[in-house]
Formats: C-alpha cells, structure tokens, sequence
C-alpha cells in the first residue's frame, strides 16, 4: 500500500493539513498509519477520493456531520443526498435573498423616492368550522395595516391561534411605521406571539401557524411559520409566497417527494416549524414586498390549501372582484370539498387611496 506524507496528501487533496488533522480527531478521515514514535501521520493513495469528496462537501457548505454520513454511502445514494442538501440551501437562500433584496433598496436610497400614488388596502376575512371539525381552531384579523391568518392546534388550539393573532394587532393601531423597521416590528411582535402560545400551553403539546403581513403605505412586510400560506395575484398569476415549515414541503424540496405525492402523504399535517409546541423559540420567515396597485393578496390556512388546489384558487380570486366575496367564495368552495378542516381567508386588494374630502366655506 503506497502511503503519502500528511502534506503530500494535503496537497493532492486540497484539504490543509489543519483540516487533515481535525477530520482526524472527529473519525471523519482516519490516516492509514500513525507512527507511533513521532506522531506524524500517513495516508493511503486510495484515501484521496474520499478526501477529495469531503474537500468538495465543504466548499459547498455542507456540516460535517452531514458529511460523515453521505461518505459512509454508495455513490448514487451519496449524489441524491448531496442534491436533497442543495434543494434545502436553496430554499432558506431564498428568504435570505429577499431580505438582501430590501437592504439593497434602502442602503441605495429607493425608499427616499417620491411616491406619487398613494396606496391602501380594501380588504375581507372569515373563518368557517367546516363539516367535519367539532370547534373552529383557526384565527383571522384584517385591519387597514395588518391582515393575519393563525392555524392552532392541540388541548388549547384555538387560544393558541387567538393568542398569537392578538400579539400583533398593536402593530394596527398608531403611526404607520417606516419600512426600515417593519420587519423588526414583526420579528419582536412574533417573539410576543410565541411567548404567549408557549404560556398557556401548560406543558401540553399546543401550537400555531402564523402568517401576518404589515401594510406601510408602498410596501408590505410578511412574516410565516407553518404551514398557512401567502399568495399573490398580480397581473394574471398566482404566485405562492410564503414556504410551508412541513415535512412533506421538506420532502418535495429534497426531490424524494413530488407535490402529487405529497397531497395524499401520510405526514402531510406535520409541522417542523410552529409558534408554541412546548420547544424552544424558531426563526420565522420574514420579507418585505413592493406593493402595486392591481395586486390582490390571499392569506389562508390549511383548510383551503388542503382540498382545493392552485389552479381553483386562482380561477376564484381573478374572478371576484370584491374581497369579500371572494373569502366567500373560496370558503364555500373548500366546504363543498368536504370540508375536512377549519378554513380561514384573508382577501387584500391594493387599492389608490381615496381623495380626502375637499372642505368648502
């Protein structure tokens, strides 16, 4: 067995020898020979491979555990970890990226431009019980700056979604904040929200989705976690903008799950992300969006989601022109579904402000 210095390894492996000797104490890449007098460590040739492959893992950014065990597999198994590794970077990347995407516009002064078309919001809510549920669980809120759709669940479900529902509905009332601190209002009010799901769960296994945006005038502000959605209607499309904190969401992001396939997975409802739960606190998405007039924005749980699909949502929403009757009509569509969940809409138009009254004498 031809066997290479700690440096001539290193240099064939592109892995330094500080690298070489800390995979080392972790078992990630054991060298072929230690000598037992000076300590200086030998490798094997057929070692470069696997050396290699960590070398490359790390470059993508991939921890070290999850390194240790693509390497204990075979080649095909180990590339469709790698690709499920990828799938997920890319998902977090995106909500990163539109934060990035906010920075750039206010560090390069956009937020300072005059805005010549005053915006607002004409908006509707509703919640039903549905068919098949004994209690409505859900909880919804729309204001002239706040619009929130709350999923619980658990002993105490329907407080939990209430609770955290309530946590933000200050953000509604005073002086409409700038959008440079529109999302820490957000984060700090979830954090409020959070808490207060986590007080009155008494040790239970009690949570709730949350998915709430904040109206500033030019902008709104979204914040999610669950499995409730977000979407946009603009100029003819349907977009999906929040992204579901759910198993089979994982499962379809990783490529082992298609979104056919996940419609009648067993795993479906399960969350890997919740205000509450008894857990610690977790991270919830935030973004900020550029509002247009012309834009009709949808918030609603699970229940819709559920049993209709993309396509009816968006026939729905383009074909109803006032927001009230379009919760109606997509409520009366889940129903007529079955019903099988509590189902709660959130229908916003972004809308030219009305003129304010002329006085006269």
């Amino acid at each position: 067995m031809e066997l290479l210095t700690i440096g001539a390894f290193a240099k064939a492996s592109r892995l330094s020898p500080k690298a070489l000797r800390l995979y080392d104490e972790l078992e990630l890449l054991r060298p072929a020979r230690v000598d037992p007098d000076s300590g200086y460590r030998y490798y094997a040739v057929e070692q470069l491979q696997r050396a290699r492959l960590v070398a490359w893992l790390r470059r993508l950014g991939m921890p070290l555990a999850e390194i240790r065990a693509v390497c204990a597999l075979d080649a095909a198994e180990a590339a469709h970890e790698v690709r499920a590794y990828w799938a997920r970077v890319e998902a977090e990347t995106a909500v990163r990226r539109d934060l990035a995407a906010f920075l750039v516009d206010q560090l390069a002064g956009e937020s300072r431009r005059d805005h010549t078309t005053m915006l607002e919001l004409r908006y509707a809510a509703h919640s039903d019980r549905g068919h098949v549920r004994p209690s409505n669980q859900d909880s919804v809120y729309a204001g002239r700056r706040l619009l929130a759709v709350a999923d619980g669940f658990g002993p105490a479900g329907a407080p939990a979604s209430s609770a955290a529902v309530e946590a933000l509905r200050f953000l509604d009332e005073g002086e409409e904040p700038a959008a440079g601190d529109v999302l820490n209002l957000l984060e700090d009010a979830v954090r409020s929200a959070g808490e207060a799901v986590r007080d009155l769960a008494g040790g239970e296994r009690v949570g709730t989705t949350l998915t709430a945006m904040l109206w500033t005038g030019s902008k709104l502000a979204l914040v999610h976690i669950g499995d409730s959605r977000a979407y946009l209607l603009r100029d003819g499309g349907l977009f999906r903008i929040s992204h579901d904190h759910s198993v089979v969401q994982s499962l379809i992001d990783e490529g082992r799950l298609s979104p056919e396939e996940a419609e009648s997975h067993p795993q479906r409802a399960m969350l890997l992300k919740a205000l509450g739960t008894g857990g610690p606190a977790v991270a919830a998405d935030l973004m900020l969006r550029e509002a247009r007039a012309g834009d009709r924005y949808l918030l609603c749980s699970d229940g819709l989601t559920g049993v209709v699909g993309d396509a009816r949502i968006k026939e729905l929403l383009a074909g109803e022109r006032d927001p009230e009757q379009a919760v109606r009509e997509l409520i009366d569509a889940a129903n007529a579904a079955g019903g099988p969940d509590n189902v709660s809409c959130v229908v916003a138009d972004v809308v030219p402000a009305a003129a304010p009254a002329t006085p006269v004498g």
